[in-house]
């Protein structure tokens, strides 16, 4: 790569395409869980229903998901900005409380809930993706997600500046 290579407009560029804005939770060293904001999620594959999340190496929750072998997604909704910016804190002490469903914990009210057994660890730079079996699913149809798009978080229906 050319040493003038600018990571920061990288970031900025790739930061431009709009994702959904998920919590991963996965169980704490003394069972409780615990999670962290992040929008580096995506389907893989149907058959079997398999998803992947990118957890960079630094994330308080890296170290959990390599000790674990399950996490779980929830896909915040359009009003739960508080909720992403409360898991996207490093200062935090305590997280609220998770609903519990087949072991797995899930932000209440999240719009979708996939709860996964982790089938594999690839290695990627500074982050390892997670690749999760899902082996528990549902969802609120007909309901808006939070977005993610150039370093702001957006709901569809309450930000104008999101239809720009």
């Amino acid at each position: 790569m050319d040493a003038a290579f600018d990571t920061r407009a990288f970031r900025d560029a790739c930061g431009r395409f709009p994702t959904g804005v998920t919590v991963i939770s996965t169980p704490a060293v003394d069972g409780r869980p615990a999670g962290m904001t992040a929008n580096g999620f995506m389907s893989v594959s149907l058959d079997p229903a398999l998803v992947l999340v990118s957890i960079g190496h630094n994330a308080r929750t890296y170290e959990r998901l390599m000790a674990n072998d399950m996490y779980a997604v929830s896909v915040l909704r359009h009003d739960q900005k508080d909720i992403a910016s409360h898991f996207a804190s490093r200062e935090k002490n305590t997280d609220p409380p998770f609903d519990m469903h087949n072991g797995h914990a899930f932000v209440p009210g999240a719009i979708a809930r996939i709860g996964c057994r982790i089938v594999d660890r690839v290695p990627a730079g500074d982050h390892t993706l997670f690749l999760g079996e899902v082996e528990t699913f549902d969802q609120t149809p007909e309901v808006l997600p939070l977005v993610f798009a150039s370093g702001r978080l957006f709901s569809p229906i309450h930000d104008e500046e999101f239809a720009r």
